[in-house]
């Protein structure tokens, strides 16, 4: 496989588990503090872990490229893909909406050929739709469940994609970190909008301690997301995106005993085969002698 293609999968699924780990913490914190609060206080613990790396780095000597209008334009839709998401979650069962959002590789497949040409064969589509079918089968969507904050969900996949998308706009002569930076700062600006129309609560050393952990999962994930989508082709990096379904179940498992049933135990076999299908079609499409 082409490196720059191997590269963005491996810095996708390492993403998905640690995007995955993150969301675990949040919802141990979420039953005793409100959604942006706890938002807000991991976007800033995040800021402030992003903007010491980039300075041990050397990158915050060239502050003057996170004037790039592309990197704000990015943060906004991020900020806005995760209070949007954030709202669907509270009224909609949690399988809907992780099938709702787990759809982003479809979208992000029509992005690819719409706006960067990208060639998309019928098997690697068909491929994303089978992997799209394990997700359904995993997270058993209930049709009573669907509702007008599904929409809001579909909205919110949407800009998700759009961040995804907006990643590959950006030139290569502006350092990961400093993309990683312009995010946390505008995902904690935009929960800190939200918390002054919300009561404050006190916060406890263990739920600080446990944003500190997902605020450190979340910017390596952030990191990992955006050489992600730097590298290689996206509608073949972007499937890889359904690896967190199976690193949530693995968690699920580990920490709340959670089994899947014989529906969700298929489809992790099709999300399997689908990943499998998708890294056999590409190797095929390398000459033998070139790298792998």
């Amino acid at each position: 496989m082409h490196a720059d293609n191997r590269r963005g999968i491996w810095a996708m699924s390492l993403a998905m588990a640690l995007f995955i780990a993150n969301d675990a913490l949040v919802k141990q914190v979420s039953a005793s503090l409100p959604g942006p609060q706890l938002i807000f206080i991991r976007g800033v613990l995040a800021t402030v872990l992003v903007a010491c790396m980039a300075q041990y780095m050397g990158h915050l000597q060239n502050w003057r490229l996170m004037l790039n209008r592309r990197l704000w334009l990015r943060g906004a839709v991020d900020a806005a893909s995760s209070l949007t998401y954030l709202t669907a979650l509270f009224h909609l069962p949690l399988g809907n909406a992780t099938a709702i959002n787990l759809a982003s590789p479809l979208f992000i497949t029509v992005f690819a050929i719409y706006f960067f040409k990208e060639r998309v064969s019928f098997q690697r589509s068909s491929f994303i739709l089978l992997g799209f079918g394990g997700v359904l089968l995993v997270v058993q969507p209930a049709a009573e469940g669907f509702n007008v904050y599904g929409v809001i969900c579909v909205i919110a996949t949407l800009l998700h994609a759009t961040r995804d998308t907006l990643t590959r706009a950006i030139g290569l002569h502006i350092p990961v970190l400093l993309i990683t930076l312009s995010t946390a700062i505008s995902v904690a600006l935009g929960a800190g909008a939200v918390t002054l129309t919300q009561s404050w609560v006190a916060v406890n050393s263990t739920q600080f301690l446990m944003l500190l952990a997902a605020s450190a999962f979340l910017s390596i994930a952030y990191y990992l997301l955006i050489v992600a989508m730097r590298s290689g082709e996206m509608s073949l990096v972007a499937p890889f995106r359904y690896s967190g379904l199976l690193f949530a179940l693995l968690i699920g498992y580990l920490v709340w005993g959670e089994i899947p049933n014989l529906l969700a135990c298929l489809g992790i076999f099709l999300l399997v085969v689908s990943g499998l299908m998708i890294l056999r079609e590409e190797n095929r499409k390398i000459p033998t002698g070139q790298d792998s």
